[in-house]
Parts: structure tokens; C-alpha cells; sequence
């Protein structure tokens, strides 16, 4: 007799299915808010602008208005998919010199010297202005709403308020006036409001509907608002007048001016791609770290990986040995080539990898080996971390990321949306989390500290100039498939983003995995490069992996020379994802952490 009962795998959630839209983000009020912009005729784009402030508010211990953004975006009446550059640079006083002369050999994880030029706001006015169709109050209004009335607190933002409370008590207190209320570290599920935030953003609605005309000049007035306006006012006073402690024991004062905010808006850019067999993969320039994904890719693509088991060694070796070419070049050649040309074209070339493969054996490399391109890259030194990374202290959070075992230092939020009409965004927003810097007082948030990834040495791909742009870690990433825009996916996570991203792509491709079980499968990272955050240490031949990865693949890595380390069951990755497949819209979202993953449709 026939049975009823559904033969699929176990996932921890369904895989979200309509025709409608979807939203995939990392907080489910942020969910709702993009599900309800499209309910009320606004498209993808708009969805994204609405959901990214409200992220702002909701998840302020991952992402905040003082942080930056890439933003990758399929639009159908253009029928081209583009990259938005929310990087902003580092600072017009920001040289080598000013921080060495401050006593600095490395730029600081936290405060005011790590501040480059805020890029969040920026960009979501262009995407709205020329993607969007719907007005600022119609994506200013449900942020605003919750940071004035209140939401509650996920488990992680209180134990993130609580790690860095004493730092608030002695050195931050206008941190402490917004993230202490009463004096005391709130509780999960605290009603909480950030009320100056609010009152900053409704400023900005205020003026940029002041002025009469339509929707062009309300985004222009609320562009000038932001950048040439009292919020740039307000960051220049700080900056100037504040000495700020930070993670090198000594406080000091900004070098970001109101003139460096008023001289920079985001770009537009064709993202960078790279074809695997029936599909292109879309990462954003070298500017950020996207590119190892399409290393890794090409660098893969000659293994039979069709049929491997998702969760055996050698899938898990071949993807870990790739990544770790793939991110030695990163640290070599990756800068902003504004500055200095980048051979993406050689790193992503079949000669290349042809020959980088081959260093690929059985066994786990324990060195760092970046590729070698004449006239190319920079000097590439390995600081070593002995036993586990510095953690959070009283200083603050240098590292966006995930811990050792998963447990979140900072971290980052993604969101991924399709409209009824195709229209594809994905993002990854990070940056000004409340334990970067102080709030500065009159706006209710505070800045952020990509700077710290600059190298304070020159002739360096990474080298801190004026104006030039940090590699940021963020990387948000589209995939066509037989020509036709498919899929968008990302993962906060700093330098693990394109491990989890890779990962996830290639048990969609190969192992034929849906979304949410691409998404659920056992996850594992690599700590063998440096990572791009203060102090820059790296644990050589060090892989981390979920304890759900079966034990006798665990005994065979090791045997293979890995340096493996078990983590909790469900620590690894933080993934998003949505396709399209003729009217067919799917998502999946995250089951892994406390922050209320969630999927609609």
C-alpha cells in the first residue's frame, strides 16, 4: 500500500514558495516590513530601502545608519544586472603618517580613527531614486515607527550591550545613554526604542518633504539632509571635539569631516562574473572580497563534484583547500583599483588556475600560498593567533563576525528580495554597530570602523590613502543560470562570508539540494588566511565545522591534516536565499543563532 507521508528530507522550515514576491531577511520584523512594501505596489527596490532601515533599528548590535553597503540589483526594465558601491572611503586626513604620528602601527578596531565615510543612507536614496518607485516617507515611516515605539530585543543584541557595558560605563557614556536604560543591561524581549534615531530620521522626512515637487526632490532634499546637512554637522563636531578610547588603549579623536561626506556619493558598477557551467556568477569588484567566490569557482570547476556527498570529506577537503588559494590572493592583490590595477582577469583566467590547482592534493596545506603575477600584489605577512582569537574586551569589537564556535562579536545583517515582476536585490548592510564607536549624542547612532582594514604601510594593495576604499568583507552575490537572472543569496559573517556562500552554491548545483536544505546541511569555515579585521591574526590550517558534520568525516579530515575543531550543532553560516523561475518565487532563510531569522512570500 501506497504511503502518504512526504518522502522530502528534514529542513527546519519549508522552503517559502508563491508567485507574489519574496523576502528573505535576518530579522523577521525587517521580513515583514519588505513584505508589506510589495502588498502595497512598491517593487523589489523600493522593499530593499524600506527593509534596510528598519534592519538599522532592529538589529543595532549588526548594522546601523554610520555603516556601508553593497547592494547587488537585477532590474527588468534595464534588463542588466548591477553592483552599487555603499563603500564609503576613508577620510581626506586619514594618512599613514597622522595615524603612526598618533603612536599606531595598525589602524584601530574600534573608535573614531576607524571611521570612513558613512555610505548606508547614500545608497539607499539612489536605489530608491533610480530603481524605486515609492516616496522616503514610504520607506523612512516603519523605521521610524519601531525606533520611536519600541521592538523587542533579540538574546544576542543584550548579550552584545552586555559584553561591552563597562566600555559604555567608563569611556562611552552617550553609548550607554541610549543602550543602558536605567542604568541596566535590558533583557531579551526588552520593549526597546532609540528614540534620538528617530527623531534623526524624521528630521530628514521633515525636510526632504519641505520643499514641495515630487519624489526626485524630496530624495535630493533628504540626500542633502544627510550629507551637506545636520547630520554631517553633527559628525564633524564629534569628530573634532571628542577624544575616543579605543581597542589600542589610548583615546583619540576622528579625522571624518563634513566636507569628506559632502564630496562622495555611491556608484554604479557592472559586477564582476564568472560562468560555471550553466550558470554566472555575479560578486561585486575587487573593492570587496566577492571576488574569492569566483576563484574558488574556478579552481573548482576542474573536480567531478557531482554526486559527492555534501557532508564528506572530500567535498569539504576540496572546497577548503581552493578557498584557501582563493583568499592568499585576496590578501595579495584585492585593493581599491582606483588606486592600483588589479589583475582580476589573470586571478579568474583558466591558464591561472589551471596551475594554481595543481597545489591542490590529499592533504591540508599549512602555509599560506598566494598566486604570483608579475608586476602584481603586495607583501603578504602572517601574524599567527595562538589558541583562540581576542575576544570582544573592554575596548570594544574590532572583528563584524562570528567567533570561534559561532558565538557574534558584531556581525552584519542580508537581506534578499524578488518582486512578481522579476526584479532582484541582494545586500549584505554592516558597519556602525553599537559597539564600534560611541553614539554621537544628537543623532542616536554612531560610526563605523571599516578604516581598520587598511594597512598602515605603504605600496600596498591595502594601504590607508585619503579618499581610497577599504576591502570591505561584505558580499552580496546573483547567480544567472542559462542566461536568465536566478538566484540571490548571501550570508553575514565577515571572512566567512564566501566560504559559507561557496558552500552553499555548490550543494545547490552539484548536490541538487533545495534552498532551505542547501541552507540547513552541515557548514564548516577555514581560519588559515588573515582576517581582515583587528589584529589581523591568522590559525593556520585551522577548520572549523559543525558537530552535525558526521564524526568519520571529522577522523578522515584530520587524517588529511586538518587542524579540525568542533563547534555547536548549529554555529556555522547565516545564509539568505531567493530564485526565480518563470512566475515561480522561492525563498529560504536561516535557522542558525538568536536573531529571528525569516522567510515571506
Amino acid at each position: 500500500m501506497a504511503s502518504n507521508v512526504n518522502p522530502d528530507p528534514f529542513t527546519t522550515r519549508p522552503e517559502i514558495e508563491g508567485t507574489f514576491g519574496v523576502v528573505a531577511t535576518t530579522h523577521w520584523i525587517a521580513t515583514a516590513v519588505g513584505m508589506a512594501i510589495l502588498e502595497k505596489g512598491g517593487n523589489a527596490f523600493d522593499a530593499g530601502v524600506a527593509t534596510a532601515f528598519t534592519l538599522q533599528v532592529v538589529e543595532p548590535h549588526l548594522n546601523g545608519p554610520g555603516g556601508d553597503v553593497p547592494v547587488i540589483v537585477h532590474d527588468v526594465k534595464r534588463d542588466r544586472t548591477e553592483v552599487i558601491c555603499g563603500q564609503g572611503p576613508a577620510p581626506a586626513r586619514a594618512t599613514i603618517a597622522h595615524y603612526k604620528s598618533e603612536g599606531l602601527d595598525m589602524v584601530p578596531g574600534t573608535g573614531l580613527l576607524a571611521a570612513c565615510v558613512p555610505g548606508t543612507f547614500e545608497s539607499w536614496m539612489m536605489l530608491l531614486r533610480d530603481y524605486g518607485t515609492m516616496r522616503v516617507r514610504d520607506v523612512l515611516e516603519p523605521a521610524i515607527s519601531y525606533a520611536r515605539d519600541g521592538y523587542p530585543l533579540v538574546e544576542r543584541a543584550c548579550a552584545t550591550i552586555q559584553t561591552v557595558e563597562q566600555l559604555f560605563r567608563k569611556h562611552w557614556p552617550t553609548s550607554a545613554a541610549v543602550y543602558l536604560p536605567n542604568g541596566e543591561v535590558p533583557r531579551p524581549g526588552t520593549l526597546f526604542t532609540n528614540k534620538t534615531l528617530a527623531a534623526t530620521y524624521t528630521r530628514i522626512l521633515n525636510e526632504a518633504e519641505s520643499g514641495g515637487g515630487g519624489r526626485d526632490a524630496e530624495i535630493e532634499r533628504a540626500r542633502k539632509s544627510w550629507s551637506q546637512g545636520f547630520v554631517a554637522e553633527a559628525i564633524d563636531k564629534f569628530c573634532r571635539t571628542q577624544e575616543v578610547m579605543d581597542v589600542s588603549g589610548s583615546p583619540h579623536r576622528g579625522v571624518l569631516s563634513a566636507d569628506d561626506m559632502a564630496r562622495w556619493q555611491p556608484t554604479v558598477e557592472a559586477p564582476l562574473t564568472y560562468d560555471y557551467g550553466r550558470y554566472t556568477v555575479c560578486k561585486a569588484g575587487v573593492w570587496s572580497q566577492g571576488p574569492v567566490t569566483l576563484q574558488q569557482l574556478a579552481l573548482l570547476k576542474g573536480f567531478a563534484l557531482d554526486g559527492l556527498d555534501p557532508t564528506g570529506p572530500e567535498f569539504i577537503h576540496l572546497q577548503i583547500e581552493c578557498a584557501k588559494l582563493a583568499f592568499a590572493d585576496r590578501e595579495k592583490f584585492y585593493g581599491d583599483p582606483k588606486f592600483s590595477e588589479i589583475p582580476i582577469a589573470t586571478l579568474l583566467s583558466d591558464a591561472y588556475n589551471d596551475e594554481r590547482r595543481k597545489l591542490v592534493t590529499e592533504k591540508a596545506s599549512l602555509d599560506l600560498r598566494p598566486g604570483a603575477v608579475e608586476g602584481f600584489g603586495g607583501v603578504v605577512k602572517l601574524r599567527r593567533a595562538e589558541g583562540q582569537r581576542e575576544a570582544v574586551g573592554a575596548l570594544g569589537a574590532g572583528e563584524p563576525t562570528v567567533g570561534r564556535f559561532g558565538e557574534v562579536r558584531g556581525d552584519t545583517v542580508h537581506f534578499d528580495i524578488i518582486d512578481k515582476a522579476g526584479n532582484m536585490v541582494s545586500s549584505t548592510p554592516s558597519g556602525g554597530w553599537l559597539q564600534s564607536s560611541p553614539v554621537i549624542p544628537e543623532l542616536g547612532f554612531c560610526l563605523g570602523s571599516r578604516a581598520q582594514m587598511f594597512d598602515l604601510e605603504e605600496n600596498q594593495p591595502s594601504s590607508l590613502a585619503p579618499g581610497k576604499r577599504p576591502r570591505t568583507t561584505l558580499s552580496p552575490t546573483m547567480a544567472l543560470r542559462d542566461g536568465e537572472p536566478y538566484l540571490a543569496w548571501g550570508s553575514p559573517g565577515g571572512d566567512q562570508q564566501d566560504q559559507w556562500i561557496t558552500q552553499f552554491f555548490l550543494r545547490h548545483v552539484h548536490c541538487n539540494l533545495n534552498l532551505q536544505e542547501a541552507i540547513d546541511a552541515p557548514a564548516w569555515h577555514s581560519e588559515h588566511f588573515p582576517i581582515s579585521f583587528w589584529p589581523r591574526t591568522a590559525r593556520p590550517g585551522v577548520l572549523v565545522v559543525e558537530n552535525r558534520v558526521p564524526k568519520a568525516t571529522i577522523e578522515n579530515l584530520r587524517e588529511r591534516g586538518h587542524i579540525v575543531e568542533v563547534g555547536p550543532d548549529w554555529s556555522e553560516g547565516r545564509l539568505t536565499a531567493a530564485s526565480r523561475v518563470g512566475v515561480r518565487r522561492r525563498a529560504a532563510a536561516n535557522p542558525r543563532g538568536m536573531q529571528g531569522y525569516a522567510a515571506g512570500r
